[in-house]
């Protein structure tokens, strides 16, 4: 009976499991950069919005002021304007760098974690095989999918982890395009 048949020794759920982690690490994956993408065009911020305000009055007091008696006055709102420009500018150059830099943050950490799972995957079923095909229907691909498993049983195909993670993997982003949050 040892032998008989190797999925059970790691269990017959490996291959569903696995592929969910990946479908799990690709969602998030693009939840990451649909944040991202939205966090950099969403800027609803108050001391930004003041500033583009005060910008607007002080150029809508200048544009009043359009007397030759006034000159002097309305060049100073300008300048004032200009400064506002400059300090706006300034803060949502910070702000930006701040928000990127922790997606940044977040995007290291999510790759460092799936390469750990991964490596963690593929240590656990090395030669071990994750799932069990039938001969006929991977008929070319059958020696590419069974590479690192240790062995063919007859009329099975035995498919190896790094082949299953590769899979997976391409399956999971083609998913992930027609999912949105």
């Amino acid at each position: 009976m040892e032998g008989e048949n190797p999925i059970e020794d790691r269990g017959f759920l490996a291959a569903p499991l696995t592929f969910f982690l990946v479908v799990v690490f690709q969602l998030l994956s693009k939840w990451l950069d649909q944040l991202q993408k939205k966090g950099s065009s969403n800027n609803n911020n108050t001391k930004e919005a003041e500033l583009r305000s005060e910008i607007k009055q002080l150029l809508r007091e200048a544009t009043a002021l359009s007397q030759p008696a006034t000159f002097a006055q309305a060049a100073k709102l300008r300048r004032s304007a200009a400064t506002k420009e400059k300090e706006l500018s300034l803060y949502v150059e910070q702000h930006n760098k701040d928000i990127n830099l922790s997606y940044d943050l977040y995007g290291n950490v999510l790759i460092a974690s799936k390469v750990v799972v991964y490596l963690i995957l593929v240590f656990w079923f090395w030669r071990t095989p994750i799932a069990m095909i039938a001969k006929q229907l991977v008929q070319p691909f059958g020696r590419l999918l069974s590479w690192g498993t240790g062995g063919h049983l007859t009329g099975h195909v035995m498919v190896g982890i790094i082949p299953w993670l590769i899979l997976s993997t391409r399956v999971s982003k083609y998913v992930c395009k027609f999912v949105d949050f």
